[in-house]
């Protein structure tokens, strides 16, 4: 065997092993995505409906609080970005990063310091590599988050926003995180938290729906008090599934491209493997035929 007849098998045996962990991998992913799917769709009903009893809270009260109110100067703002623990998911990663990176932009331009909390690997290393401050950051759970992993990023956020400014707290929270449209789609967006947008009210009124009426024991305070982590939990949790969702189906994606890469170019190194075989042979019967037609004339030339 040929030196580059060599080379060309040693390739194909490494794309080949590479092959079957692409598709191992494929096919993890896809599994995943159905428990995914079925988590956001558990948990965007509570999360709905949470976000409609504060914004009735809300529209039904006067009372200033930190889940409702605007400040007349917001100086701070806290943003959390949501990425993945691990690579080979494309572009996932680096879209909701680059989500951020718009999101900062636009408040710094507002005239407001930003404060960064990171969840996933990929982010942290992101910010790090940059020597990036960030405030708080929290891995190893991103493809499979439980509500404890939201409760633990939720309660720094929380103490931020009722916190006031001078002491370290922030006036805004916005979360960054990939929204899971279907298996093909998934979109980064940034979503503001706190304050509570009041144009979801505006919306569904368009729509004609009735926002329900509700009467506040002890007071409508202590109604937002409690509903507060409650309502920033549920939010970073049907996130952090949508999230682990996209990051599965992006991953998914990407290991069915590197596959089929992958079988494309065995095709292609098992063409040249051939053709180098073909030369071989070619070269070899061209050296036989040569040496045969050599004796022929040195025997030929010895007879006479």
């Amino acid at each position: 065997m040929g030196a580059q007849l060599r080379v060309y098998k040693r390739r194909i045996r490494s794309v080949t092993a590479t092959k079957k962990i692409t598709k191992a991998m494929e096919m993890i992913a896809a599994s995943r995505i159905v428990k995914a799917q079925r988590q956001v769709a558990a948990s965007t009903p509570y999360a709905t409906e949470l976000t409609r009893a504060v914004t009735a809270v809300a529209t039904g009260s006067t009372t200033k609080h930190p889940l409702t109110t605007e400040a007349d100067a917001p100086a701070r703002a806290a943003i959390l970005l949501i990425t993945s623990d691990r690579g080979l998911a494309g572009g996932y990663s680096a879209n909701a990063i680059k989500a951020a990176e718009r999101l900062t932009e636009r408040l710094r331009g507002e005239g407001k310091e930003v404060v960064t909390y990171v969840i996933g690997r990929k982010g942290v290393a992101y910010y790090g590599f940059r020597e990036r401050k960030v405030a708080d950051s929290w891995t190893g759970f991103t493809d499979s988050p439980t509500y404890a992993d939201a409760k633990r990023a939720a309660a720094p956020l929380i103490e931020a926003v009722t916190q006031e400014t001078a002491e370290g707290g922030v006036d805004e929270l916005h979360i960054v995180f990939t929204e899971f449209v279907s298996m093909m789609t998934q979109n980064p967006v940034d979503n503001r938290m706190l304050p509570l947008s009041l144009d979801m009210t505006k919306a569904e009124e368009g729509k004609g729906e009735i926002l329900p009426l509700f009467d506040f024991e002890p007071s409508a305070e202590d109604v937002l008090d409690a509903l507060l982590p409650r309502y920033v939990e549920s939010r970073i949790y049907n996130a952090l599934l949508q999230a682990a969702a996209s990051e599965h189906a992006a991953r998914r994606r990407a290991m069915k491209s590197a596959t089929d890469n992958a079988g494309d170019l065995i095709k292609s190194l098992s063409r040249l493997a051939n053709a180098a075989r073909q030369a071989e042979i070619t070269q070899e019967i061209s050296e036989i035929v040569g040496g045969a037609s050599a004796l022929a004339d040195a025997t030929a030339g010895s007879d006479k």
